[in-house]
């Protein structure tokens, strides 16, 4: 394989093939991110508010999915939504897209983890803030929008993007269900020529370009959120002299 990997003929195929194959393939698995990232946050947010709550039916809840959702393989899950999901339409004839199926998987799976993250941002903030909000008239709607939320922003952002660049990578398992990702057109490609070569290097390029900038920027908010215990001190200090 390694061999072949510099053969100029093998190259100028993959060339030829590169914009049917591998453009659809990598703007699919583009879609599929931004979507399912989408779909993880709006889960996360729900569900890490669920965990932080008052109410114990809420926690049972977001336990139930965080544990179970942690402790399942993605490929299984995924497996399961391309099985079960389509034989829930199956007398009416609506076939599931394979983009909702995959926005499905990596959503779901994903946020089950941003769940924890949010779960942990509401946690570092004080106690305090959400008895003075209550003591206002806030409902916990109202004082996690308005108070608690915006707080956790800069605490959460690191491992947020930590979990984007995971989920991109993790698009990859759709190739299991002809997900029309681009790791099943690099499989596609290089089962159909036998270039395994060309077509893997290619595509781990490809994920680079995608994953590498995220990497770059889960790391800087990590390095500024080392800040973070200076400046909440100094708000907090702040706060009290306003009190004052």
């Amino acid at each position: 394989m390694i061999k072949g990997l510099f053969d100029g003929k093998r190259w100028s195929a993959l060339f030829a093939a590169f914009p049917e194959y591998y453009i659809p393939g990598f703007l699919m698995t583009l879609k599929i991110s931004l979507v399912g990232l989408a779909v993880a946050l709006v889960l996360g947010v729900i569900f890490g508010m669920f965990s932080s709550s008052k109410w114990k039916l809420l926690k049972i809840i977001s336990r139930i999915y965080v544990e179970f959702i942690q402790n399942t393989p993605l490929a299984l899950q995924v497996m399961c939504y391309y099985s079960v999901l389509p034989m829930l339409f199956s007398s009416s004839g609506f076939r599931i897209p394979k983009f909702v199926l995959g926005v499905i998987g990596v959503g779901v799976y994903h946020g089950a983890y941003i769940s924890e993250v949010i779960r942990t941002g509401i946690e570092a903030i004080p106690k305090g803030q959400s008895e003075a909000a209550a003591s206002q008239g806030f409902s916990y709607l109202e004082t996690m929008y308005h108070i608690i939320l915006p707080q956790t922003i800069k605490i959460i952002m690191p491992p947020l993007a930590n979990q984007a660049l995971n989920l991109v990578k993790n698009t990859s398992i759709l190739a299991m269900v002809a997900g029309m990702d681009l790791m099943y057109f690099t499989d596609s490609w290089g089962a159909d020529r036998g270039y395994f070569a060309q077509a893997y290097f290619t595509s781990a390029v490809m994920y680079f370009i995608i994953c590498f900038p995220l990497a770059r920027l889960a790391r800087y908010l990590e390095i500024r959120s080392m800040r973070l215990p200076v400046a909440k001190k100094l708000e907090i200090q702040a706060d009290e002299e306003a009190a004052c």
